[in-house]
């Protein structure tokens, strides 16, 4: 037999591959596959930088605010919330150098898990504490702040604008605060501080109380947490009178003292809080102008006698109750008993019940929206003439 006759041909090496002995659908395959190139590694989101860091000094802290970033440097929105790393540099009082945030160092990190725990009202809100080693001067050392946020571990965020803020010490937070409700008025007295918070004399170190800072917050009745404290106003001495409150609502005071040093101010933390419910218990003033006036009868009815008094000036004012005794040589007070069935609406009364021949005493009150009820108003005396014989 001739060579090669009658078996299948083989590939020998060295030689072209028969491509047309392969099947038509893995010739296919083949020309789909592209050339493997080397594997990309997923980008790692990183945020955009925060452009608003805040830094004030609120007592023995730096209180940091700033709007948390939402979106990365390509536009799409993070996943959850980032890190937060806390940058610091502490620069004495005569250092004007400018603020850069790559003078700074990492103080804090708080992890993302956190960082929820941190936003108030919208913003993400830190103090850093001035430790008492750290005690600022009475000139006012400078600390320049800056922020990274980071959505992964490979990269983070640029650094925020600097954020610098002069520090001073601060007074001792008041110790206690004292409250007497009145009519008109919720009052707080307190003690003046006379050291810093680290216990060193104000007066030693040139600062001196300006004055202070009076702020309250309503306390929901529903038990859920109350908003921020808003600032009732300055108090130039160490009393303050809170004229805008309502009786049954619960308010929560607190102080703060301002001290002032020839390089600056500072305020300082909050005074331990005094809580309190005023009560009305306050009656009104008695009615005035409580004049009697007879109202001759006619044929289908008896004389009368109509009774007016001045109307009540206080703002919670509900309404009257009419007193009534009959006089006579022992009684000229008045006193009687009521005859108002129910409260009088207005300051007017037409007395139906009296009889002819009789003089009679009245008195009047004003009663509140509370029930408190004043005095009796100046008594006044009617009578209905007996008929003629």
């Amino acid at each position: 037999m001739e060579k090669g006759k009658g078996k299948s041909a083989r590939f020998r090496p060295g030689s072209c591959f028969p491509f047309s002995l392969l099947p038509f659908s893995f010739l296919l395959f083949l020309c789909s596959c592209g050339t493997p190139g080397e594997p990309r590694a997923p980008r790692s989101p990183v945020p955009v930088a925060v452009t608003d860091l805040g830094a004030r000094q609120v007592g023995d802290a730096v209180r940091l605010t700033l709007t948390l970033p939402e979106k990365t440097l390509d536009g799409e929105p993070l996943d959850q919330l980032p890190d937060i790393e806390i940058y610091r540099v502490i620069l004495p009082a005569g250092d004007t150098s400018p603020a850069d945030p790559l003078k700074t160092s990492l103080v804090m990190t708080i992890p993302s898990a956190l960082v929820e725990t941190y936003r108030d009202a919208g913003q993400f809100r830190f103090d850093d504490s001035v430790q008492p080693a750290e005690a600022p001067r009475a000139d006012g050392e400078r600390r320049v702040y800056a922020v990274k946020t980071r959505a992964s571990k490979r990269r983070g965020s640029e650094f925020s604008n600097p954020a610098a803020v002069r520090v001073f010490p601060v007074p001792q937070p008041i110790a206690s605060l004292r409250t007497r409700v009145t009519e008109h008025a919720v009052e707080l007295e307190w003690e003046e501080p006379a050291r810093t918070s680290t216990g060193v004399l104000l007066a030693a170190i040139g600062g001196s109380i300006s004055g202070f800072r009076v702020f309250r917050v309503e306390v929901p009745a529903d038990g859920f947490a109350p908003s921020p404290s808003r600032l009732l106003g300055p108090a130039a001495a160490t009393a303050f009178r809170d004229a805008e409150f309502e009786f049954g609502r619960t308010y929560r005071y607190t102080v703060r003292s301002v001290v002032q040093y020839q390089a600056g101010s500072a305020e300082s933390a909050d005074a331990a809080p005094a809580e309190v419910t005023p009560r009305d218990l306050f009656a009104p003033a008695a009615p005035q102008g409580l004049v009697v006036m007879l109202v001759p009868g006619d044929a289908g009815r008896p004389a009368q006698l109509e009774l007016s008094w001045n109307i009540s000036p206080e703002a919670d004012a509900a309404g009257y109750h009419l007193y009534r005794s009959e006089q006579d040589d022992s009684e000229t007070s008045g006193r009687g008993e009521r005859i108002s069935s129910a409260l009088l609406p207005v300051p007017a009364f037409r007395d139906t019940t009296v009889r002819p021949g009789r003089r009679y005493l009245y008195s009047v009150t004003a009663v509140d929206r509370a029930a408190n009820e004043s005095a009796r108003s100046a008594a006044v005396s009617g009578a209905v003439p007996a008929p003629a014989p």
